[in-house]
């Protein structure tokens, strides 16, 4: 088993708030995150991918391939995007790092099966001191 891992950049805003507590319980639970008039993370994304490698090209996957997939799906949907407002699969979901990389997860995961692997982890960078790690 061979692991293999591709980063990409994003930036985008976003605001970690519930609809339902009042602005009072946001700023006390997500603090200057909840700001009601957004802010911004330059994220750094690392796909990490496993399985085999193929004898044919000594490759576990052509990362041409999987840069594109990640390109596709994530990066040209976040990329100077509002995540609450603009990205799909993320309505309905709190802004947090954790439910983007969960959620990053779940939409490339099918993709990289295609290509003859499986996802092993998604992390996502928001700051240089703050990331999450996701395995599925």
């Amino acid at each position: 088993m061979i692991f293999i891992t591709r980063r990409e950049r994003f930036n985008a805003a976003h605001r970690l708030f519930r609809a339902d507590y009042s602005d009072e319980k946001n700023m006390e639970i997500f603090g200057k995150c909840s700001n009601p008039n957004w802010h911004g993370h330059n994220y750094e994304l690392f796909v990490t991918v496993k399985g085999e490698i193929n004898p044919e090209t000594g490759f576990l996957v052509n990362l041409k391939d999987l840069s594109k997939i990640i390109q596709i799906k994530i990066i040209d949907k976040f990329d100077h995007k509002n995540i609450n407002l603009e990205v799909e699969f993320m309505k309905g979901k709190l802004a947090s790092t954790e439910n983007i990389a969960k959620a990053i997860f779940e939409q490339l995961e099918e993709d990289v099966i295609k290509l003859g692997a499986q996802l092993h982890c998604v992390k996502i960078y928001e700051t240089e001191n703050n990331f999450v790690e996701y395995f599925g």
